[in-house]
């Protein structure tokens, strides 16, 4: 009887699984086989674009057609930044230490 009922467990697990296996890879199936077709003309214009776009931006090390006008608003913002927290690099994440605090947790039981 209990080796009855552990092989039904561990049939239904089986089941259970390979049902979620199928589902997901009739998913992926569809996904690869809508790629595999043509492209809309207009996807096709879109992602030309943007693939133009990326390789004028790794050309040009920054902003595609970015003109004087632009370098100097982005110059004074970046000296304003600096002069109003304190200089240092922008472009990185800041390092954050925290010193002196503790956490204090309080639990609260029924008894309280």
């Amino acid at each position: 009887m209990a080796l009855h009922s552990g092989f039904a467990r561990v049939s239904s697990l089986l089941r259970s699984a390979l049902s979620v296996s199928l589902r997901r890879n009739i998913g992926l199936s569809a996904v690869l086989f809508n790629k595999a077709k043509d492209m809309d003309p207009i996807q096709k214009l879109f992602l030309d674009k943007i693939r133009d776009y990326n390789s004028k931006s790794k050309a040009s090390g920054g902003v595609v057609d970015a003109g004087p006008v632009y370098q100097k608003n982005l110059a004074e913002e970046t000296t304003k930044l600096q002069r109003l927290y304190g200089g240092g690099d922008l472009s990185k994440f800041p390092q954050f230490s925290f010193t002196g605090l503790t956490c204090v947790m309080r639990i609260v039981t029924a008894d309280d």
